[in-house]
Order: structure tokens, then C-alpha cells, then sequence
């Protein structure tokens, strides 16, 4: 059980460790709360011990994975056999107090008091930090990154991908600051183009200044609808290319409107978000970027890359043959740019700005073919940081819809869940008097919304459901927020003080051990959503800790125990509340203290 220290390439194939898995290292200077694996055959027990009743051991060595022969030609009873003579021959030490050998297996047991005593010191001592100070992260370098999401557009529905983009957006970041890395958010809104013609000539038809001022979004988006109808108008069309024609040529009576309607959005935007609790470090967007946009084209001229079409359209060719088979339009035959060209600019003008390790854009699948020929077109231009970019991307919700029918603003979602969890919560028998129901059913509704948009790969589509998100029973952010709550009020109970001194040795109960074990295997799980950015794994790691949390409430009473005893349990529930207080705030929610 050596120590040398692993190096951190990324997972593969669910291993949870760098180099394979873990090792014991307790005790003396320096101690840490890891046990770690030595090779990739061990594995943790589960929880509950689905092969092994939990009381039987901690971790198991598979023999037939380190033999020479495949599994397959050794028969159970040489397997068992080889186990026994390894079993023999290992002598436990002050980490593991137990080796016993089981159906071709070798099972080790931690020392439980070394166990409790190690775990519970790290959690209480490193509070928030407690996971990310681990040595799993002290190879990883600090980075600086760019993290592009929400991105709505402006007079369009804020519909529920954009809802998606600014969670997984927001985890993305919480994750990455709380590991040391430096982070610049950035909200990349669709604030340029036709549609702004449009809605000009809208406003000037039906717009209202007072509605403008008081709810944007709404207001614009009305105009929007009103204007497209008549937009089949051949006189309407003239007059929106115009309106357009006007703003990019910066005539001051255009632009001051254009930028009403962009300040007004960005204002009521930043309070929808405000209660999401996101904040951006920069709202930016294609605006910025349309006459840069112009310079790429020139770029991709003088390099060579951009190739005229018989329509007069400019392409740059993607193909490996250089036959077109594959390529990307990036000019109109106007001359005027493209989507992608405005991304190209505002690239290459955030490394220059920002100088940094990796940008990263989150927006759901559909766009991954763009961003697969955006960063194509970066290399072929000769950035080579275009490697260092990533596209997270997301699948689609269906069937997210408020009460009034469809939803249209992101508003109307936050609105919604409010509503259900405060009749939820008037109906419930275990609900106590909140100070606030309010702001406590928007914190306990949006965890719901989060857990469940994150229990699964982001990559997949998955069917909305109010009431199964909303239930207070079963993997839930209700649940969550409810373990919370009641751990919290636990601690406030028996007087919330500062525990010192305590003996946590006397924490034998299988329950309380299985809480231990669970805690002390949060860094990996923090390591595993660090390498592919994925919240399920912390997800499922906080569901699991509060079912045992759970468990360990009913069974290991604080109330009525010696006083030594009840110290330690306390303790071991304080630490379970620490770190599902530390994985909520990574997923965005905030911990609700009653509810």
C-alpha cells in the first residue's frame, strides 16, 4: 500500500481515480482524509453492500483481475483459493484492522475509530473546502476560463434551453472557482441582426414606451409577434431592411432605440438571474462584433481560406481532400457576416482581452456542428488555442409548460414552481412555520429544478414532469433541501455549538460508518464532475449521502444518548450538513435552514 502519487489524466471507463483508485494514508504529519486504492482491481463496498453485507468490509481486491490467466480459465475454487493465500499472507497495520479472503476476493476493513477521528477532523477543519483540498487536485494546474452561457436573444422567447444553458453554465463555474481556477462569465446575448429591423418597425407601429420601461421582455416580445404577422407586407420587409440598413450605419435616432431595448432587457434579465442566482462578469453579444466581423472576412481572405460560391456567398473549405465536401458559409452574398463570423471575432477577441486556458461555450446539441466549424476555422487561421475550446453541450426538455399552457419566460418557469411548492408546502403536515414561505419555496423549487435537469448525462433529452420534480420523497432537490433543513435544525437543538474534544471513536454503529465512508469519498466524485463537467455525479453523490443521513437520524438518536455519545453523533451529522451544504451551492442551489 505504497504512496506514491498518482498522475491525474482523465478517467476512463467509470474509474473514479486518477492512476487507478485509492490507498490508505493516515495518521502522523500530514495525514489525509483519502484512503486511496493502490491498482485499478480495488473497489470500494457499496453502500448496503449489494455484494457484500457492509459490515463485511470497506474494500475488495478482485484476484481474478491482477492473476496472469483470464477469469475465464481459472476455476471459482483456485480464485478463492489464491484469495485465501493472499489474504494470509497481508498483516493489517494501523489503517486496515481487518484482511479476510471471500469468493475470490481479499476484503480489507478500515480501523473505524482511525476512520471516524481522520474524516470528521478534515470535514469540520476544512469546512467548505473540505473535498477540494484534497491531493487528488494538487497536480491540477490553476487556469484561467472563459465560460460563454444563457445567451438568450432579445425580443425572442426565453425559452427553456436557455434555462438549461445558465444552470449548467452557472455549476460549470461555481465548480471550477471552488477549485482555484479564475473564472470570467460571459453572457452572449443575440442583440444584432434582421430581426432587429423588424422589431423596430414594430415599435414604432405598436410599441409603447411606458410597457418598455416597466416589463421589457414581455413588451418586445408582444411587438415581435404583432410584426412578423404583418411581415408577409412586401412595404414592411422594405422598411425593416431599412430600419437595419440605419443601425448599422449608426444613424444616432435608430441606435438610441436599439439600445433601449438592449439596457431595458439586460436590467430586467439581470433580476430574472439575480433570483436564479447567477451574476455575470460581462453581457456581451453579437452587436459588439458586427464590424469586426468585417476584419475575419478580410482575414480569411489573405490567408487564402475564404472561397466565393457562383451565388456570390463566401465559404471556407473544412474538408481534409480540400474537395468541399465539407465547409461552412461565413459571409452572405451582400457581403455582410454570419453568425459564425461574429463568433470567430468575439473568439479571437476574448484571448486577446483575457488571455486564457480554455473557453468553454454551453448551449444544447443543435449547435454542435457550428461549434465543431468554428473551432476548425480558428485552427485553419493559425490560432492553435482553438484546441483549448469546448462545447458543452445539452440535451432538449419536453414538456415543461405552466399552468396557462406554453412556457415563454424563463420568469413564468420560476413563477410556477414557486406557486406549486407553496401549496405544497401549506399542504404538507411536516412543514413548520417558515419566516419567509416565499423566498423558502423558491429555494426549495429551484433545487428541484435543478436536480432533476441534472440527474442524468446533460447530453440527453429528458421528459419534464412538475410532479415528479416537486415530490419531497425520492431523489429530489426537495429532498435534499428537506435533509438540510432537518440536520440544521438538529444542530440548532442541542445548541448549535462549536464541537471540540469529541470522541468520535465511540461511532461503531454500521450506520454511522456507512456515513463515513460516503463523506470520505467526496473528492473523487468532485474530481470525476471536474474532468468531464458533468453534475451527475455530484448529483447522485448528495441523494446517496442524504438517504444515509437519513437512515442515521432514525437510528443513531442525539436526544436521550450519553453525553459522549450524543458529542459524537452530533458531530457525525454536522459534517454530513457541511458536505451536502458545499455539493448543493457547487449545483447552484441554496440551502434552505427550515422549511
Amino acid at each position: 500500500m505504497g504512496s506514491s502519487s498518482p498522475s491525474h489524466p482523465r478517467p476512463e471507463n467509470g474509474t473514479t481515480r486518477p492512476g487507478g483508485g485509492r490507498k490508505g494514508e493516515v495518521g502522523g504529519e500530514g495525514a489525509t482524509a483519502t484512503f486511496r486504492l493502490a491498482a485499478q482491481p480495488w473497489q470500494p463496498v457499496p453502500l448496503g453492500g449489494a455484494s457484500l453485507p457492509r459490515h463485511v468490509a470497506d474494500f475488495q481486491l478482485s484476484i481474478a483481475s491482477v492473476t496472469e490467466e483470464s477469469s475465464s480459465d481459472c476455476l471459482a475454487q483456485d480464485l478463492h483459493l489464491q484469495a485465501q493465500k493472499l489474504a494470509d499472507r497481508l498483516k493489517c497495520d494501523a489503517v486496515v484492522s481487518e484482511i479476510s479472503a471471500g469468493p475470490g476476493t481479499v476484503n480489507f476493513t478500515i480501523n473505524r475509530e482511525l476512520l471516524a477521528k481522520t474524516v470528521l477532523q478534515q470535514v469540520l477543519k476544512d469546512g467548505s473546502q473540505y473535498g477540494v483540498k484534497s491531493e487528488l487536485f494538487s497536480t491540477v494546474p490553476r487556469q484561467k476560463a472563459v465560460i460563454e452561457f444563457s445567451s438568450p436573444n432579445i425580443a425572442k422567447k426565453f425559452h427553456v434551453g436557455h434555462l438549461r444553458s445558465t444552470i449548467v453554465g452557472n455549476f460549470i463555474a461555481n465548480l471550477k472557482v471552488a477549485l482555484g481556477h479564475e473564472v470570467i462569465k460571459i453572457n452572449y446575448l443575440g442583440d444584432w441582426g434582421m430581426q432587429f429591423g423588424l422589431l423596430g418597425v414594430g415599435f414604432q407601429h405598436f410599441g409603447n414606451k411606458e410597457k418598455l420601461k416597466s416589463s421589457p421582455l414581455q413588451h418586445l416580445f408582444e411587438v415581435y409577434v404583432q410584426i412578423n404577422k404583418a411581415a408577409e407586407d412586401e412595404n414592411t420587409k422594405k422598411l425593416a431592411k431599412d430600419f437595419f440598413r440605419k443601425l448599422e450605419e449608426h444613424d444616432a435616432q435608430t441606435l438610441s432605440l436599439w439600445k433601449q431595448f438592449r439596457d431595458f432587457s439586460i436590467e430586467e434579465y439581470s433580476r430574472i438571474y439575480k433570483r436564479l442566482g447567477v451574476h455575470f462578469d460581462e453581457y456581451s453579444g453579437e452587436s459588439f462584433y458586427h464590424e469586426k466581423s468585417q476584419e475575419i472576412l478580410k482575414t480569411l481572405e489573405d490567408k487564402g481560406l475564404l472561397q466565393k460560391t457562383i451565388k456570390g456567398t463566401g465559404i471556407v473549405d473544412l474538408s481534409e481532400k480540400k474537395d468541399l465536401s465539407s465547409f461552412s458559409t461565413v459571409m452572405r452574398s451582400d457581403g455582410t457576416s454570419l453568425y459564425i463570423t461574429r463568433d470567430l471575432a468575439a473568439a479571437i477577441d476574448r484571448m486577446n482581452k483575457h488571455s486564457c486556458d480554455t473557453m468553454i461555450y454551453v448551449t444544447d446539441k443543435s449547435q454542435s456542428n457550428h461549434f465543431q466549424h468554428l473551432f476548425q476555422i480558428l485552427k485553419l487561421m493559425g490560432y492553435d488555442w482553438a484546441e483549448r475550446c469546448q462545447h458543452v453541450s445539452f440535451g432538449l426538455v419536453q414538456g415543461m409548460k405552466t399552468r396557462r399552457g406554453e412556457v415563454i419566460f424563463l420568469e413564468d418557469v420560476l413563477n410556477e414552481v414557486r406557486s406549486r411548492m407553496l401549496q405544497n408546502m401549506a399542504s404538507a403536515k411536516t412543514t413548520k412555520e417558515v419566516e419567509d414561505p416565499m423566498e423558502t419555496a423558491e429555494k426549495v423549487g429551484l433545487a428541484a429544478l435543478i436536480i432533476q435537469d441534472f440527474r442524468g448525462l446533460l447530453s440527453s433529452d429528458y421528459q419534464f414532469s412538475w410532479d415528479r420534480a416537486l415530490q419531497s420523497r425520492g431523489d429530489t432537490g426537495v429532498f435534499l433541501q428537506y435533509t438540510h433543513a432537518r440536520l440544521h435544525s438538529l444542530e440548532q437543538m442541542h445548541g448549535n455549538e462549536q464541537l471540540t474534544d469529541v470522541n468520535v471513536a465511540c461511532l461503531q454503529e454500521p450506520d454511522a460508518i456507512s456515513v463515513l465512508q460516503h463523506l470520505l469519498r467526496y473528492d473523487e466524485v468532485l474530481y470525476r464532475s471536474s474532468q468531464d463537467l458533468q453534475p451527475k455525479h455530484i448529483v447522485s453523490y448528495l441523494l446517496t449521502l442524504s438517504h444515509l443521513a437519513a437512515v442515521a437520524h432514525k437510528t443513531l438518536p442525539v436526544k436521550g444518548s450519553a453525553p459522549e455519545l450524543a458529542q459524537a453523533r452530533l458531530c457525525l451529522f454536522q459534517a454530513a450538513r457541511l458536505v451536502l451544504a458545499s455539493g448543493m451551492k457547487l449545483l447552484g442551489i441554496t440551502p434552505v435552514t427550515q422549511m
